[in-house]
């Protein structure tokens, strides 16, 4: 619940300090990106693990993990969390994933992404619609693929990335929690206003606004109703 109190104010001054402090703070920015750099250089030279032959279910039926790729090399998987039984999914997963709407600049670099949930596949693809998700879902429900790649039944969400080559998938990286965030325009965008994103846990001046974690992010009954669909007949 956010607070009836007026916030504070950043301090005002003039246009010479103002530019000398952010001067101060872009060489720190400039030294995160340089960091962000080393770690994708990094990661880019990461070993690999060979992958058994699974197999999961898609919109058309059973496909095997080489054949989600569509004939592209490389494929990051968001593992979508499933609760079974119920009406509506995981509110992060649901309003992160509402993000990726427009992914065909992936293909000049030979990549694909797409959902794997522990859902059967046709409450996932039922729940795909009525949030309004745009990217391709599969489901793992009956096979190992989501457990073994960190994203159990019942378990929590993951980004994951594959290789192939020809019929063999490498799995190449992987990451949960907060190393999620790179892969959102949301976070990015909150952490440049000045109020930041307001939750508790931030380092931010005395009386900016703070509320708990995760009261600002959207429900998946917010995310449906902004920009789901009820599910058409067949």
């Amino acid at each position: 619940m956010q607070s009836t109190t007026p916030p504070a104010l950043p301090s005002v001054v003039d246009a010479d300090t103002w530019r000398r402090e952010l001067a101060e703070l872009r060489v720190r920015e400039k030294a995160a990106t340089r960091e962000l750099d080393a770690i994708a250089a990094q990661r880019r030279r990461l070993p690999m693990v060979e992958m058994p032959d699974y197999t999961l279910v898609g919109k058309d039926g059973p496909v095997r993990l080489a054949d989600i790729f569509e004939g592209r090399s490389q494929l990051i998987v968001y593992n979508h969390m499933w609760f079974e039984g119920k009406e509506w999914q995981c509110p992060g997963c649901t309003s992160l994933t509402s993000q990726w709407t427009r992914l065909d600049f992936l293909e000049p670099y030979d990549a694909r992404f797409v959902i794997v949930t522990q859902g059967p596949i046709d409450e996932a693809l039922a729940y795909k619609e009525r949030v309004g998700n745009r990217m391709e879902w599969y489901s793992t429900a009956d096979s190992p693929f989501g457990a073994d790649v960190d994203a159990p039944a019942g378990g929590g969400f993951a980004v994951n990335v594959f290789l192939r080559e020809g019929d063999t998938v490498y799995r190449t990286w992987h990451t949960n929690g907060r190393g999620t965030e790179q892969l959102a325009f949301t976070f990015p965008l909150m952490d440049v206003l000045p109020y930041g994103r307001r939750e508790e846990w931030q380092d931010s001046p005395e009386g900016w606004p703070q509320t708990d974690t995760f009261d600002g992010w959207l429900s998946s009954q917010k995310v449906a109703e902004l920009y789901g669909r009820e599910p058409r007949e067949a």
